[in-house]
Protein backbone atom coordinates (compact mmCIF):
# COMPACT_ATOMS: atom_id res chain seq x y z
CA UNK A 1 0.00 0.00 0.00
CA UNK A 2 2.86 2.37 0.79
CA UNK A 3 4.24 1.88 -2.73
CA UNK A 4 0.88 2.78 -4.27
CA UNK A 5 0.59 6.14 -2.53
CA UNK A 6 3.29 7.85 -4.66
CA UNK A 7 1.50 6.56 -7.78
CA UNK A 8 -1.78 8.09 -6.63
CA UNK A 9 0.02 11.35 -5.97
CA UNK A 10 1.86 11.33 -9.33
CA UNK A 11 -0.75 13.15 -11.42
CA UNK A 12 -1.10 15.92 -8.84
CA UNK A 13 2.68 16.26 -8.61
CA UNK A 14 2.87 16.36 -12.41
CA UNK A 15 0.38 19.20 -12.63
CA UNK A 16 2.25 21.12 -9.96
CA UNK A 17 5.52 20.49 -11.81
CA UNK A 18 4.13 22.37 -14.81
CA UNK A 19 3.99 25.55 -12.73
CA UNK A 20 7.72 25.72 -11.98
CA UNK A 21 9.26 29.10 -12.93
CA UNK A 22 11.38 27.89 -15.85
CA UNK A 23 8.39 26.05 -17.33
CA UNK A 24 6.13 29.09 -16.97
CA UNK A 25 8.71 31.33 -18.65
CA UNK A 26 9.36 28.96 -21.55
CA UNK A 27 5.69 28.38 -22.30
CA UNK A 28 4.79 32.03 -21.77
CA UNK A 29 7.47 32.96 -24.29
CA UNK A 30 6.05 30.57 -26.89
CA UNK A 31 2.44 31.52 -26.24
CA UNK A 32 3.16 35.22 -26.81
CA UNK A 33 3.42 34.36 -30.52
CA UNK A 34 -0.11 32.91 -30.62
CA UNK A 35 -3.35 34.69 -31.46
CA UNK A 36 -5.88 32.04 -30.43
CA UNK A 37 -6.48 29.92 -27.35
CA UNK A 38 -6.59 26.71 -29.44
CA UNK A 39 -3.07 27.30 -30.81
CA UNK A 40 -1.78 28.10 -27.32
CA UNK A 41 -3.29 24.91 -25.89
CA UNK A 42 -1.73 22.84 -28.68
CA UNK A 43 1.67 24.31 -27.82
CA UNK A 44 1.05 23.35 -24.20
CA UNK A 45 0.22 19.78 -25.21
CA UNK A 46 3.32 19.48 -27.41
CA UNK A 47 5.52 20.88 -24.64
CA UNK A 48 4.03 18.35 -22.23
CA UNK A 49 4.54 15.50 -24.71
CA UNK A 50 8.19 16.46 -25.19
CA UNK A 51 8.71 16.73 -21.44
CA UNK A 52 7.06 13.35 -20.83
CA UNK A 53 9.01 11.66 -23.64
CA UNK A 54 12.35 12.67 -22.14
CA UNK A 55 11.15 11.99 -18.61
CA UNK A 56 10.22 8.41 -19.46
CA UNK A 57 13.36 7.75 -21.55
CA UNK A 58 15.88 9.16 -19.09
CA UNK A 59 13.89 8.00 -16.10
CA UNK A 60 13.80 4.43 -17.41
CA UNK A 61 17.57 4.46 -17.93
CA UNK A 62 18.09 5.68 -14.38
CA UNK A 63 15.65 3.18 -12.90
CA UNK A 64 16.82 0.16 -14.89
CA UNK A 65 20.53 1.00 -15.00
CA UNK A 66 20.86 3.03 -11.78
CA UNK A 67 22.60 5.66 -13.92
CA UNK A 68 22.52 8.47 -11.38
CA UNK A 69 25.21 10.33 -13.33
CA UNK A 70 22.48 11.53 -15.71
CA UNK A 71 21.41 14.05 -13.08
CA UNK A 72 23.68 17.04 -13.48
CA UNK A 73 23.57 20.77 -12.89
CA UNK A 74 24.82 21.16 -16.45
CA UNK A 75 21.43 20.03 -17.75
CA UNK A 76 19.78 22.75 -15.68
CA UNK A 77 22.30 25.25 -17.03
CA UNK A 78 21.46 24.11 -20.57
CA UNK A 79 17.81 24.95 -19.88
CA UNK A 80 18.97 28.35 -18.63
CA UNK A 81 20.87 28.91 -21.89
CA UNK A 82 17.77 27.89 -23.82
CA UNK A 83 15.66 30.41 -21.89
CA UNK A 84 18.17 33.15 -22.72
CA UNK A 85 18.06 32.19 -26.40
CA UNK A 86 14.25 32.12 -26.38
CA UNK A 87 14.08 35.56 -24.78
CA UNK A 88 16.49 37.06 -27.29
CA UNK A 89 14.74 35.39 -30.23
CA UNK A 90 11.37 36.72 -29.07
CA UNK A 91 12.72 40.26 -28.84
CA UNK A 92 14.22 40.01 -32.34
CA UNK A 93 11.06 38.45 -33.81
CA UNK A 94 8.72 41.10 -32.42
CA UNK A 95 6.54 42.53 -35.18
CA UNK A 96 7.38 39.78 -37.67
CA UNK A 97 4.62 37.48 -38.95
CA UNK A 98 4.44 34.22 -36.92
CA UNK A 99 5.85 31.03 -38.41
CA UNK A 100 3.64 28.09 -39.33
CA UNK A 101 1.83 26.14 -36.65
CA UNK A 102 3.73 22.94 -37.46
CA UNK A 103 7.07 24.71 -36.90
CA UNK A 104 5.83 26.15 -33.60
CA UNK A 105 4.60 22.77 -32.37
CA UNK A 106 7.96 21.15 -33.21
CA UNK A 107 9.64 23.96 -31.32
CA UNK A 108 7.34 23.46 -28.31
CA UNK A 109 8.08 19.70 -28.34
CA UNK A 110 11.84 20.35 -28.45
CA UNK A 111 11.65 22.80 -25.55
CA UNK A 112 9.69 20.19 -23.59
CA UNK A 113 12.38 17.61 -24.32
CA UNK A 114 15.06 19.91 -22.89
CA UNK A 115 13.08 20.56 -19.73
CA UNK A 116 12.48 16.83 -19.29
CA UNK A 117 16.20 16.13 -19.52
CA UNK A 118 17.00 18.76 -16.91
CA UNK A 119 14.48 17.64 -14.33
CA UNK A 120 14.42 13.87 -14.79
CA UNK A 121 17.34 12.90 -12.57
CA UNK A 122 16.18 14.56 -9.36
CA UNK A 123 12.62 13.36 -9.87
CA UNK A 124 13.55 9.72 -10.50
CA UNK A 125 16.03 9.58 -7.63
CA UNK A 126 13.27 10.82 -5.35
CA UNK A 127 10.84 8.21 -6.67
CA UNK A 128 13.41 5.43 -6.34
CA UNK A 129 13.75 6.22 -2.66
CA UNK A 130 10.03 5.55 -2.18
CA UNK A 131 9.21 2.85 -4.77
CA UNK A 132 11.19 -0.38 -4.83
CA UNK A 133 9.39 -2.03 -7.74
CA UNK A 134 10.68 -1.14 -11.22
CA UNK A 135 7.32 -1.33 -13.00
CA UNK A 136 5.71 0.89 -10.37
CA UNK A 137 8.49 3.44 -10.85
CA UNK A 138 7.91 3.52 -14.61
CA UNK A 139 4.14 3.75 -14.07
CA UNK A 140 4.79 6.73 -11.80
CA UNK A 141 6.69 8.45 -14.63
CA UNK A 142 3.83 7.92 -17.10
CA UNK A 143 1.19 9.20 -14.70
CA UNK A 144 3.40 12.11 -13.70
CA UNK A 145 3.85 12.91 -17.40
CA UNK A 146 0.09 12.90 -18.02
CA UNK A 147 -0.32 15.25 -15.09
CA UNK A 148 2.35 17.58 -16.47
CA UNK A 149 0.61 17.65 -19.88
CA UNK A 150 -2.69 18.62 -18.23
CA UNK A 151 -0.93 21.19 -16.08
CA UNK A 152 0.82 22.69 -19.07
CA UNK A 153 -2.52 23.03 -20.88
CA UNK A 154 -3.74 25.10 -17.94
CA UNK A 155 -0.54 27.18 -18.00
CA UNK A 156 -0.78 27.70 -21.77
CA UNK A 157 -4.41 28.77 -21.50
CA UNK A 158 -3.68 31.28 -18.75
CA UNK A 159 -0.60 32.68 -20.49
CA UNK A 160 -2.48 33.12 -23.76
CA UNK A 161 -5.13 35.47 -22.35
CA UNK A 162 -3.22 38.75 -22.84
CA UNK A 163 -2.15 37.80 -26.36
CA UNK A 164 -5.35 36.58 -28.02
CA UNK A 165 -7.02 38.73 -30.66
CA UNK A 166 -10.28 38.60 -28.72
CA UNK A 167 -8.68 40.63 -25.97
CA UNK A 168 -7.99 43.34 -28.58
CA UNK A 169 -5.03 44.38 -26.52
CA UNK A 170 -3.34 47.64 -27.36
CA UNK A 171 -0.28 47.17 -29.58
CA UNK A 172 1.94 49.07 -27.18
CA UNK A 173 0.71 47.11 -24.20
CA UNK A 174 1.36 43.87 -26.06
CA UNK A 175 4.84 45.05 -27.01
CA UNK A 176 5.48 45.90 -23.37
CA UNK A 177 4.24 42.48 -22.23
CA UNK A 178 6.45 40.72 -24.77
CA UNK A 179 9.47 42.80 -23.78
CA UNK A 180 9.00 42.28 -20.04
CA UNK A 181 8.42 38.53 -20.40
CA UNK A 182 11.46 38.18 -22.68
CA UNK A 183 13.71 40.11 -20.30
CA UNK A 184 12.54 38.00 -17.36
CA UNK A 185 13.24 34.89 -19.44
CA UNK A 186 16.80 36.09 -20.13
CA UNK A 187 17.47 37.09 -16.52
CA UNK A 188 16.12 33.85 -15.07
CA UNK A 189 18.08 31.81 -17.61
CA UNK A 190 21.25 33.63 -16.57
CA UNK A 191 20.46 32.92 -12.94
CA UNK A 192 20.05 29.19 -13.72
CA UNK A 193 23.46 29.10 -15.40
CA UNK A 194 25.05 31.01 -12.53
CA UNK A 195 23.64 28.78 -9.78
CA UNK A 196 24.29 25.46 -11.56
CA UNK A 197 27.70 26.08 -13.15
CA UNK A 198 29.43 29.13 -11.74
CA UNK A 199 28.58 28.71 -8.06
Amino acid sequence: MEAVLPILFASVAGMGHAFEPDHLLAVGNMISRRDTLAEALRDGVYWGLGHTTMLVLVGSVIILGRATFLHSGYFEAAVGAMLIAMGIMRLLDWGKPPKSGRYQHRFAYTVGLMHGLAGSGALVLLVMSEIRTTWLSILYLFIFGIGSILGMCVVAGLCSVPFTQRMKINRYLKAGAVTVSSVICIVYGGWMIYTNVLV
